[in-house]
Formats: structure tokens, sequence, C-alpha cells
């Protein structure tokens, strides 16, 4: 079965719920045109990852997003095969978004400590955003029970990637247990999204900062 997978991506480069705005001239969706077959995914993915993050998955429907993105039925069944392959899209954009924003995990022990503060402090900083609505991949979890779909497979990769940066980072900074400390890591980050969406924002914020910072700290 095809799947957005097989499209190239990157085309969205911020997170959900933070749009960047796509130049007023990209209007052309003809397959042959110079920019037809970017610039017609692009805006259904914009559209598509606001709508998704802001209403969820399953409250929006691909007539919907054609009509919000402005292109015909035809143009959106020439990028994607149906919703979920868009669905899978939207998430591959926003996990490579977070992938591009914080880099890769420097060798220097310090470097380490201080890389994985501060993309706490990128989600820290997340929770206080107006419109946050927690984790776009969570969320799409909760929409979607079977851990082998498509989509599912997408948000265990994101999370693995997560977890493994984070054990990464307090390795070279000199953790004694790592592994333990990755998986504390990934638990404060969960904790803090989903409670930042329903409680306190900035009492989830600095709560998120402090365990932190304290779990660095550990040698």
């Amino acid at each position: 079965m095809s799947t957005a997978a097989d499209a190239p991506r990157g085309a969205v480069e911020v997170p959900p719920g933070l749009p960047a705005q796509l130049p007023a001239q990209v209007r052309d969706e003809s397959p042959t045109g110079p920019r037809g077959p970017s610039a017609a995914r692009a805006r259904l993915l914009r559209t598509a990852s606001d709508l998704f993050y802001a209403d969820g998955v399953h409250a929006v429907g691909v007539d919907r997003v054609i009509t919000e993105a402005g292109i015909t039925r035809a143009t959106f069944y020439r990028h994607f095969p149906g919703k979920e392959a868009l669905v899978v899209a939207y998430l591959e954009a926003a996990d490579d978004a977070v992938r591009g924003a914080v880099g890769e995990v420097p060798q220097d022990a310090d470097a380490a400590g201080r890389w994985l503060t501060g993309m706490t402090l990128r989600v820290a900083d997340e929770l206080c955003r107006p419109g946050f609505r927690g984790c776009p991949f969570i969320n799409a979890a909760a929409e979607f029970p079977d851990p082998v779909s498509p989509v599912r497979q997408v948000v265990a990769a994101h999370r693995g990637w997560l977890q493994d940066v984070a054990t990464q980072a307090l390795r070279r900074g000199g953790h004694p247990d790592p592994q333990e400390g990755g998986r504390r890591w990934t638990a404060l980050r969960d904790g803090a999204m989903v409670g930042a969406y329903l409680g306190d924002a900035d009492a989830a914020r600095a709560t998120l900062r402090a365990a932190v910072e304290d779990l660095v700290r550990v040698r």
C-alpha cells in the first residue's frame, strides 16, 4: 500500500501549531509546472497540519482540507492516496522539524548536558505557546489505537528517537545509568506535555525545567 512516506519529506519546516505563512504566489497546481507538485503538496500539508493539530485528526475530513487549502480533489489524490497518508506526512513533517531544530548530540560531556537542557527548554517554551494542544504525536496515537498502523509507526519512530538522543546525551554527560535516565526524561517530557494542556502550563514548564536540570546533574 502506498503511503505519504513515498513522497519527499521536509515540505513543512516548523512544528504543528506554529504555521509559517506560505508565499502568496504559491498557487500553481499543475503537475507539470515548475512549482506545481511541491507547491500544492506544501499547501495541502500546511493546511492539514494546522487543522489536525487544532481540531484533531478524526474531526477533520479530506473535504475540509481540500476546501481550506484551495485545491481540487484531483490535486489532493495526485499527492496523497488517502487521509491516512496525509496524517503520516503531517507527523513525518513534525518529526523532521524537531530533529532539524535540535541537531546532533555533541561528543563533549558538558556540551552534551547543555544540549539536553536546551532541547528540554524548547519543549518547555512550547508548553506556554498560544494555541498549545499537547504533543501532536501523543494526540495522534490516542486517535489511532492500532499499534501496527502507519500512523502509530511514525509516532513510535519519533518517540524512540527522542528517548535515544536523551539517553545518548546523558551517557556522554557521564550519567551513571543513561538508559534509565533516558526513560525518565521521556516520562518528564510526556507528563509536562499533558499537564500543560490540561492544567497550569507555567507550572508544568517550571517543573520540567527543574526536573531535567536535576537529571543532567547526576554523575
